[in-house]
């Protein structure tokens, strides 16, 4: 069929199928490459290869009934309690610190019953829907008012000490480019960056001079072949399972680095085992894919916009924002080009916390593109009645 007949057609669908089926590639290659980095680390912890692998089948079985109660939940809703919802992520970051379980040093998961859940996961989806409502209401003030800007600092700062508290900088910092990005998207002067971003950037900057701890992370992350078995162990491993996969890799289920020689295999840096076993073709790929997930959702954003849908629009672009900007620091990570985050492959990494917050971001998107089609639909309809009278 030819690509102006599928465009034609994609039209009459009543969902993005494009943005389903992209979606439906990340999460198979993402099942299969926490299966193959989990393999070793699985059979040491719990005498059980497939243990990793079941757990996130789960989260992925949870994420998907999630989605299909979000997608059946009109966005009306989201506007009215999107305060009750930034709320409601505060108080969670509060009983994080409190009753929270540590590991690796951070304390950043409330531990439930099926899972230990992270809740600087469920703050990004919160802050989407939450700037969304906001610059929804205030879309003039923004573009003209620096005041309007600067009233977002209260809520957000809070927010951040929470969150660095924990600490948890790499959500820190993606959160702060999607509450950028969407205020840019909504028309606020690029001014007013200037005049709020400048300090910020300032005191982050000092934040890292100051502790010993972040200061290693940034000077490891420049030369961690200074000391290979040491602080840039991590990283120097990483860099081997990429450069083993020259062009197309050595195949699936043949990586060397996942048999305990690289740590956090099958999270953080499960991407450097995918270049490993997939190759720089296979990367490519998986750039492809992300790039994609991001073209679908702002065309879903900019149709939403088409149909004066301001606030589904901004959802759309903040959780594109989000998954490609988070895909593009990890990866990052994993190649030596950022310092280490602590940050998912989205879709792929292991952690259920991820995955159930993502897949409810996804809904959403779907469902704005779901009222922003119905919507069109109307439209056409009323135009073909006044034309028939």
């Amino acid at each position: 069929m030819p690509i102006r007949d599928w465009r034609q057609h994609s039209q009459s669908w009543s969902i993005d199928y494009w943005l389903i089926g992209t979606l439906a590639i990340l999460i198979t290659l993402g099942l299969t490459m926490v299966a193959s980095s989990s393999i070793a680390i699985s059979e040491k912890r719990f005498g059980d290869p497939t243990h990793y692998l079941l757990r996130q089948m789960f989260s992925m079985g949870l994420g998907i009934v999630a989605a299909y109660i979000v997608l059946n939940i009109p966005l009306s809703f989201w506007r009215k309690h999107r305060g009750q919802l930034f709320i409601v992520g505060l108080i969670l970051l509060v009983m994080v610190l409190i009753f929270g379980r540590e590991i690796n040093g951070s304390k950043r998961w409330l531990p439930l019953v099926v899972m230990n859940f992270q809740v600087s996961e469920f703050m990004k989806i919160a802050v989407v829907v939450f700037m969304a409502g906001y610059l929804d209401r205030h879309a003039t003030a923004v573009r003209e008012s620096f005041e309007a800007v600067i009233r977002l600092a209260l809520p957000f700062g809070v927010m951040a000490i929470l969150l660095l508290l924990e600490p948890d900088f790499g959500s820190t910092f993606v959160i702060a480019v999607i509450i950028t990005g969407m205020l840019l998207i909504a028309g606020a002067p690029w001014r007013f960056f200037v005049m709020t971003v400048l300090p910020i950037a300032t005191l982050l900057v000092m934040m890292v001079i100051t502790s010993p701890y972040r200061m290693a992370r940034v000077t490891n992350f420049l030369d961690p072949w200074s000391d290979p078995f040491g602080h840039g162990y991590q990283l120097t491993q990483a860099l081997i399972a990429s450069g083993r996969g020259e062009w197309f890799g050595v195949g699936i289920g043949e990586s060397v680095q996942k048999l305990l020689y690289l740590p956090d295999a099958h999270t953080d840096f499960l991407f450097s085992i995918y270049a490993e076993e997939y190759g720089l073709i296979g990367v490519a790929f998986l750039a492809l894919l992300y790039l994609t997930l991001l073209y679908r959702c702002f065309r879903i954003g900019r149709k939403a916009f088409n149909q004066t849908n301001y606030f589904g629009g901004l959802i759309a672009y903040g959780v594109g924002i989000w998954i490609v900007l988070q895909a593009m620091i990890n990866m990052g990570v994993n190649l030596g080009l950022f310092p280490t985050k602590g940050l998912t492959l989205p879709f792929m990494s292991y952690g259920g916390s991820s995955v159930l917050m993502l897949f409810i971001g996804v809904a959403m998107v779907l469902r704005v593109d779901q009222e922003t089609r119905q919507a069109a639909l109307e439209d056409r309809i009323d135009e073909s009645g006044q034309t028939k009278r």
